[in-house]
């Protein structure tokens, strides 16, 4: 793998959200402090909104790292593409409680008690909901009713909602309005400026050990933040694959044309072929372009999935090309040897 190549102690930009990596651009710095600001009222919502890939999941996962734990109570759901009671029960999964086979009436209840013994613990409890987006208004309504579990003075859940901007449009929604009396702070996670985006890749590079090695130009950065708009997954995906083609072609600095070849790999590699497909025209282009929306919201809640099927993939080629380069390499008995116990 490249990481030894280069002389890094891990890989520096994998795909799956690690606050290890969190950095602070101007954006992220101001979310936050929004959520920051949030838990010190102690109560009501919080929403933050960001594109496919700008690093909410990473904000959040930074500030849970921060929270103390003898003070607050945290529970982080990513899994959103529930109905409403599953939804609960995935609440009450996620504080530690039992939930198979109980009512919705037992669910609450048994939140509630675990609330108010929080409470008497002197804690408090924080529920992060993440890929919010995915919510219809019916889950969004069961959330905020939780937001009355309360003492004579304070409430006992607070409620984060992290998601893609289309959340915005559910939270406008005419049925909201209770729930937009309890946010208290909101904001929208936008993409990085060149300037930050170029900090960031360093950033990320000198976070596993980077001494210099390789090196990028000004042209290469330019070509970075061209292909990814500021959005950190996108740069992590085309930074990952630029130090990997840097490793199998044994380069150590890399400029603009280096960056645009690998930009070029990739977008071939998601080319639609040129024929038409059967139907795909009027209410048919409708529905595949839907299909293809539905599937980019999936991405985003499987980065995971994908970051091990790629690093499987990478191994692979990794041993493949380095059998060949050995083969190349060898006087031609050798090789031919070579190829028998390969085989």
């Amino acid at each position: 793998m490249y990481e030894t190549y280069y002389g890094l102690s891990a890989k520096p930009f994998q795909l799956r959200p690690d606050p290890h990596f969190f950095f602070g651009s101007k954006g992220h710095k101001r979310a936050m402090a929004y959520l920051e600001y949030g838990l010190s009222q102690g109560e009501g919502f919080i929403v933050i909104t960001g594109e496919v890939g700008a690093g909410k999941t990473t904000l959040v996962r930074n500030l849970l790292n921060k929270i103390p734990t003898d003070q607050i109570v945290a529970a982080h759901i990513v899994n959103t593409s529930l109905d409403p009671e599953d939804t609960l029960r995935m609440v009450v999964s996620s504080f530690g409680l039992p939930y198979e086979g109980a009512s919705k009436a037992e669910l609450l209840n048994r939140l509630e008690q675990f609330l108010r013994s929080v409470d008497r613990q002197g804690k408090r409890a924080l529920l992060v909901i993440d890929e919010a987006q995915n919510l219809n208004a019916r889950t969004v309504e069961e959330l905020r009713m939780l937001s009355n579990f309360q003492t004579d003075d304070r409430s006992l859940l607070q409620t984060f909602l992290l998601g893609q901007p289309e959340f915005r449009a559910t939270l406008h929604s005419p049925g909201m309005q209770q729930l937009r009396q309890r946010v208290i702070a909101s904001y929208h996670l936008g993409p990085m400026d060149a300037q930050e985006t170029r900090a960031y890749v360093e950033h990320r590079l000198a976070t596993v050990g980077w001494n210099g090695d390789p090196s990028f130009d000004d042209g290469a950065y330019a070509a970075v933040f061209a292909y990814s708009g500021g959005i950190p997954r996108k740069t992590n995906t085309l930074m990952d694959r630029v130090l990997l083609m840097g490793y199998l072609e044994e380069l150590h600095a890399f400029g603009e044309a280096d960056v645009k070849e690998v930009v070029r790999d990739i977008s071939e590699e998601y080319q639609l072929p040129d024929t038409e497909l059967p139907g795909a025209s009027g209410a048919g282009a409708d529905a595949l372009d839907g299909e293809l929306r539905l599937g980019e919201r999936r991405t985003g809640a499987s980065v995971e999935v994908l970051d091990e099927r790629m690093m499987r993939l990478e191994k692979s080629i990794v041993s493949v090309l380095s059998i060949l380069k050995k083969i190349v390499a060898a006087p031609p008995g050798q090789a031919a040897q070579h190829m028998d116990n390969q085989e």
